[in-house]
């Protein structure tokens, strides 16, 4: 179980370090986010896509650029994170 939990907080890990590349950088393509990341591109395009489908980046010819709210929804993101580790903290409570 928390081998689990382990590699999806990794994936989103990357996801949030993918993100942030597009938005200080963007447009920004696969292979520049890859190069500039250490990210393996399969990895990258895996998570443009889990991005552009949470609505945080969109796609360009030029390369993924942030949604055009991006504000609003990393301040959601981060309630929600917030949310996350109470509950863990609980959870590592009751043993």
């Amino acid at each position: 179980m928390v081998e689990r939990l382990r590699d999806q907080v990794e994936k989103e890990e990357r996801d949030q370090r993918i993100l942030r590349r597009v938005i200080e950088r963007g447009p920004i393509g696969i292979g520049r986010i890859a190069e500039e990341t250490d990210i393996p591109e399969h990895k990258v395009r895996y998570s443009l896509r889990m991005l552009e489908n949470d609505g945080l980046v969109e796609p360009t010819p030029s390369g993924a650029v942030p949604a055009d709210d991006i504000d609003e929804r990393i301040a959601a993101m981060n309630d929600g994170i917030d949310d996350l580790v109470d509950r863990l903290e609980a959870v590592a409570d009751i043993f």
